[in-house]
Order: structure tokens, then sequence, then C-alpha cells
């Protein structure tokens, strides 16, 4: 995986997420990640082509639960 590690953010409450899809559908997904209310983002990286396909795209989100018992 690439991108910028967050350190200190690995725990049992963080999730690695690969999407898969068209540039609309992860842009759309990495949106809906960003403005969940029980999530926070910690990383999203670029996207890269699928070499299987011309118009499928592959990027990877690490969110993390947030505590929204406070």
């Amino acid at each position: 995986q690439r991108g910028i590690q967050i350190a200190g953010r690995i725990g049992l409450n963080v999730l690695k997420i690969r999407v898969i899809g068209t540039e609309n559908e992860i842009i759309w997904f990495q949106s809906l990640m960003k403005n969940h209310l029980q999530v926070r983002v910690l990383e999203i990286s670029k996207s890269y082509r699928n070499k299987e396909t011309n118009n499928h795209y592959r990027s990877y989100i690490e969110i993390e639960k947030k505590d929204i018992s406070k």
C-alpha cells in the first residue's frame, strides 16, 4: 500500500479498505467516508488504474471508528 502512514493510529478500530470502481464511484465513496458521522478518515491514496480494464481504478482508504460517546 502506498501513501502516508499516520504514526500512532494503528489500533483495534482501524480499517484499511481497498475500493475498486470507476473514478466517479471511488470519488463518491471517498466523499461518503469523509462525511460519515461514525468514522474518521486517516488516509486516502491516489487512484491507480487496474491492469485488467481501462475504466476501473483502485484506491486505498484507512479509517477509524470515532468515539461518539462523548
